[in-house]
């Protein structure tokens, strides 16, 4: 067996390639348009792609997260947004404040970082934990059962409470800056462990970090309110206020979710993570002592049915996919069918979903809400998804999906576990979940 690439194989790739007559015609469609547009097929996809659905909940304007990875808060505020214009009837552009759970949570992460960086205090920076600590200490991403941990200590409050601002919007330089700090104080923590400092100076020592992360969050996004007055005039032009309240009563008032109910389950088929159990991955979380990171791992049926259940109840659903894969985000479509360089290039690249996360070809990059789904004989064909791009992407800013390409790329959902079969409720209630590793694709951010 060669090993290295010889002239002889070189001459065999050069005929190979001279054997198909279009070479000419499609070497100048690639280089000139990309790969993407060269394989660009919406007519294979045109007849079933459409914006109607059977169940089309109606969510109001969409949101935008801008240049920021907030993806996963502002869906999880949007579908809470949802419940409010519903039962308060606020008008449809109403959000709540993105930038305040941003603020609490980047705080709440850097604490998480400097105690596993404390944890892991007695290991080489060659170690692989201390490692993947070090590549990202913190950043914008994140899973519902850490927002969950944000919204429990912390509350939520309108937008209009704690706007925007550059850096919340924009937030490459604040995660750089954050990132240089993390790090630098990680040298420190680590030469206190090393030196045998004693739990009081390590205490100390983090207390002036935390002091410090908190000043730098406060210039960057303003400091977060204690109490506000929340005013607002309904669909129906009628005046509301509500002097005086804190986050947490806003919450509980405004709200008022038990968010014990509602639990992330994943579509992981890969050989590590037999169905029907809870898995949990190490170092990953925000609030410390704060609800774990729990995911129940079932099937692509039962995956999709719970989903359409709360669909028909009238409540959208907050989902993880890999969302740049077979998309389309100006036009908001994701089909498999969307491309196909199989065809361009005569080569095959299909992986099946398991060796796609097994080998690093793909992970949830991006959490939207389900807001619609199109049932045909009881089946679902596509659905409605609500992003956080703005309006100038897709119809207004939703997208539709294909259900095949919910089988490929979508990874979690977020249901109130009343729509779990009753089995499933129980593998909630009395297991341990298993411990995976920090680098674990069910660890990815969205």
């Amino acid at each position: 067996m060669e090993k290295a690439i010889s002239a002889e194989q070189l001459q065999d790739f050069k005929h190979d390639l001279h054997t198909d007559s279009r070479h000419d015609v499609l070497r100048r469609a690639v280089s000139k348009n990309g790969i993407l547009a060269a394989s660009y097929d919406l007519p294979a996809v045109a007849n079933d792609i459409n914006w109607t659905f059977s169940i089309d909940l109606d969510t109001g304007k969409v949101s935008n997260q801008k240049q920021s990875g907030r993806c996963w808060m502002f869906a999880a505020l949007n579908t809470m947004r949802h419940f409010m214009k519903d039962t308060f009837r606020v008008e449809p552009g109403f959000e709540l404040s993105q930038n305040y759970t941003f603020f609490w949570d980047k705080l709440e992460k850097s604490n998480y970082f400097y105690e596993n960086v404390l944890k892991t205090a007695e290991l080489p920076t060659t170690d692989r934990k201390v490692a993947w600590l070090m590549e990202t200490p913190q950043q914008d991403g994140g899973q519902w059962d850490m927002m969950v941990g944000i919204i429990e200590k912390y509350g939520v409050v309108p937008k209009s409470a704690m706007p925007e601002t550059y850096n919340s919007s924009s937030s490459s330089e604040f995660n750089a800056t954050l990132n240089l700090k993390l790090r630098k104080d990680a040298v420190t923590l680590r030469e206190l462990v090393a030196n045998h400092a004693s739990d009081e100076e390590i205490a100390k020592t983090k207390k002036k970090m935390l002091t410090e992360v908190y000043r730098i969050l406060t210039y960057s996004f303003g400091e977060p309110p204690t109490s506000f007055d929340f005013e607002y005039r309904d669909k129906d032009n009628n005046y509301h206020i509500d002097q005086n309240i804190t986050p947490k009563e806003f919450f509980n008032k405004y709200i008022g979710w038990n968010l014990d109910d509602y639990v992330s389950v994943i579509n992981a088929p890969t050989a590590d993570k037999p169905y029907n159990h809870l898995y949990t991955v190490e170092m990953l979380g925000s609030v410390v002592g704060g609800r774990p990171i729990r995911h129940l791992n079932v099937d692509m049926d039962t995956f999709r049915k719970i989903a359409i259940k709360q669909l028909e109840s009238g409540e959208s659903v907050w989902f993880g996919s890999d969302v740049g894969k077979e998309s389309d985000r100006k036009a908001g479509i994701m089909d498999t069918r969307l491309y196909n360089p199989d065809e361009l290039f005569d080569v095959d690249f299909s992986m099946s979903k398991a060796e796609r996360l097994d080998y690093g070809q793909s992970l949830m990059t991006h959490a939207m809400v389900l807001t619609g789904v199109d049932l045909v004989n009881g089946e679902p064909r596509k659905w409605k998804v609500e992003n956080s791009w703005g309006d100038k992407v897709g119809e207004k800013g939703f997208f539709v999906m294909s259900d095949e390409w919910m089988d490929e790329y979508c990874y979690q959902v977020v249901v109130n576990k009343k729509f779990l079969p009753a089995e499933l409720q129980k593998v909630f209630e009395t297991e341990e979940p298993q411990v995976l590793a920090p680098w674990d694709p069910m660890g990815a951010l969205a």
